[in-house]
């Protein structure tokens, strides 16, 4: 599922129902914001809510509803339950919102919000934040759905600042939830995020993007770590598969870490194979793959150890060098 109608989305859980109107008027002191509709009555695809500008010129606007039930994490089925698997299929909850997103982020919460599951579980309501350039009846069917000069990233940054405004200020919230990264991170934890951006410097990764490791069927003690939501930003995911004692997992985070920052700026092309140093100074080599190993299905690079320095590698087992990307 790819950046359509909606080219980001995020969520914020809530203990409880929060009327649109409470929402609003948090948020009219730091946003310049439009008026409440409250036309939808069919809550997949939209309940009461709002518009935030985003980039006017090219009809970009932040959507924020509120939605008094559960996150759906099953997305619906198409003979039980059609409509909400129709709002799916059209990326409603998010361009890369797969069912089991909510599950997979309170599983694999290990790296950065282990208490997420107890979030998660009390949780009955969420506030939708969704970002879109084709909204609205004006806009002509061959409006392009990412416009000229897209910025993934400033979309990000604007979503998290709406979501770090509601986490401070609603009693109601939290934790927020991110399907498109699977990950999940307090209202706290957010905070931080957002304060250090004041400040002038980036959001982390793990903002929006996950870490998670999992035990492979192919033998005992076979292991994958991996990334997902990367795709937000429009790169690919990378996932590492690996012995158990081969190094230890808080440095081969670092390392996918690392290779996700450095893949925000250079491209790989299906075909070519890349070699990087990781933990320990040993070799990896990555290549670009259609789907990954774990669920969701997205664009991943596949490391695995080659053995030995870096150096003492064959130019020949490699078609681009990167050099070293220190853990």
């Amino acid at each position: 599922m790819q950046k359509g109608l909606f080219t980001q989305g995020i969520a914020v859980l809530l203990s409880e129902s929060v009327s649109i109107e409470r929402i609003h008027k948090l948020l009219q002191g730091q946003f310049d914001i439009g008026d409440i509709t409250y036309s939808s009555e069919k809550w997949a695809y939209g309940g009461p809510s709002f518009l935030i500008p985003l980039r006017t010129e090219v009809n970009g606007y932040v959507l924020v509803d509120a939605v008094d039930r559960p996150w759906p994490d099953g997305m619906g089925d198409p003979q039980q339950d059609a409509r909400l698997f129709d709002a799916w299929s059209m990326g409603q909850f998010g361009p890369f919102a797969y069912p089991g997103n909510l599950e997979r982020a309170v599983h694999q919460g290990w790296g950065s919000y282990p208490e997420g599951r107890q979030a998660a579980e009390k949780h009955r309501a969420f506030v939708r934040i969704r970002t879109s350039y084709i909204l609205g009846d004006t806009v002509g069917d061959d409006a392009p759905i990412l416009p000229e000069g897209y910025d993934a990233r400033q979309e990000m940054v604007m979503l998290m600042s709406i979501a770090a405004k509601l986490l401070a200020e609603l009693p109601e919230a939290l934790c927020y939830f991110n399907p498109g990264g699977e990950c999940l991170a307090s209202g706290e934890m957010i905070r931080q995020e957002w304060e250090a951006v004041e400040r002038g410097g980036q959001m982390e990764l793990d903002t929006w993007s996950n870490v998670r490791m999992y035990s492979l069927p192919q033998g005992e003690g076979w292991l994958l770590m991996d990334t997902v939501g990367m795709w937000q930003l429009d790169v690919p995911d990378h996932e590492a598969v690996f012995r158990k004692g081969a190094c230890e997992p808080d440095d081969l985070a670092d390392f996918l870490r690392n290779l996700s920052l450095h893949f925000l700026h250079n491209d790989l092309e299906p075909g070519e194979a890349v070699v990087a140093k990781g933990p320990g100074g040993i070799a990896w080599q990555g290549e670009l793959y259609d789907n990954g190993i774990a669920h969701p299905p997205r664009q991943v690079v596949r490391w695995q150890i080659q053995g030995g320095e870096i150096d003492g590698i064959p130019e020949k087992e490699t078609h681009l060098r990167i050099g070293e990307i220190s853990q």
